[in-house]
């Protein structure tokens, strides 16, 4: 996508928040896995590298459309940024609801919700193949409406860089302030494997998109998240997790006996393989083996000792 590589001033604040959270979560007997950490910080350095080869191509592709633009919206004007920061919501929304109902975008994004411990340098796990997958498309018409890339650009790099600080479980709810903005209650339901939480909670920055096409999903108390896929991924190999969709991707299109089939294998809905990557589960299932271990129980106790 259109964003630079990380900023050292960014990563300085993300590392001091992590320190804070590892705190906390090791005061609380929560446990921290150092196994996920790697893995996390493995798939951050390859997606530097394949943003610093694609990004300048989706730009590119980008002035293209922009150039055929009916309307130009100027950029020196702050109510054009203003207006850009709701449209963009509105795309990005679309997009990552995209990212979780068709299969092959599901096979990039697939990366970032394999994580099965919920911290926040998980926001880095973001797939190495995303400019492939090309859910980028979805952003465009943003482009044709008259907004530069470089709008479109910064706002989704301030979207991208607050979804960082969503990505834990120190923060309990905030009160009024869930009903418009997407908050880390709202984003633990999102990455939630349980049948209730699958497939909601899509905002970035706002929550109010879900609230008006029916996404949004309240996180209960009475149902604590489960985070991962619902086939959970053990791995912390960043080969393993940036491939291992795409691998299934392909072995269901391999196995396709029709044209219908093969569209399934890779346009439908990700549930749609046999892999059934997406299939519901609940908490209480007792085939999810972590949520009866001793680290998941002071996770759920845990909740009444946040931060804030």
């Amino acid at each position: 996508m259109l964003t630079p590589q990380i900023p050292l001033a960014f990563i300085l604040v993300a590392l001091i928040f992590a320190l804070v959270e590892y705190q906390w979560r090791k005061r609380g007997g929560v446990g921290y896995s150092f196994g996920s950490l790697g893995a996390n910080l493995g798939i951050m350095l390859g997606l530097g590298v394949s943003r610093a080869i694609t990004s300048g191509l989706i730009a590119g592709v980008y002035l293209v459309i922009y150039a055929f633009a009916p309307i130009k919206w100027d950029m020196a004007n702050p109510l054009t940024w203003v207006a850009g920061f709701f449209v963009l919501e509105f795309f990005y929304y679309w997009q990552h609801r995209f990212s979780h109902t068709i299969r092959w975008f599901w096979a990039a994004h697939s990366v970032h919700h394999s994580t099965n411990e919920f911290t926040l340098p998980a926001a880095f796990r973001l797939s190495w193949f995303s400019a492939f997958a090309g859910n980028w498309i979805v952003l465009s018409p943003m482009v044709l409406l008259g907004f530069h890339p470089l709008i479109l650009g910064t706002l989704l790099v301030i979207n991208l860089r607050y979804q960082y600080f969503l990505h834990t479980e120190a923060v309990g709810k905030l009160g009024p302030l869930e009903w418009v903005l997407n908050t880390p209650s709202h984003h633990r339901a999102h990455h939630g494997s349980n049948s209730e939480y699958l497939d909601t909670n899509y905002g970035g920055v706002l929550i109010i998109f879900d609230r008006l096409f029916g996404t949004f999903a309240e996180e209960k108390d009475d149902n604590p998240v489960v985070y991962g896929l619902t086939k959970p991924l053990k791995s912390h190999n960043p080969i393993t997790i940036n491939f291992h969709e795409w691998r299934n991707l392909v072995n269901d299109a391999w196995h396709s006996q029709t044209l219908p089939e093969l569209w399934h294998a890779v346009f439908g809905r990700p549930s749609d393989g046999p892999y059934r990557q997406r299939g519901p589960r609940r908490a209480s299932d007792p085939a999810i083996s972590r949520v009866s271990n001793p680290v998941q129980r002071a996770l759920v106790d845990s909740r009444s000792r946040k931060i804030i």
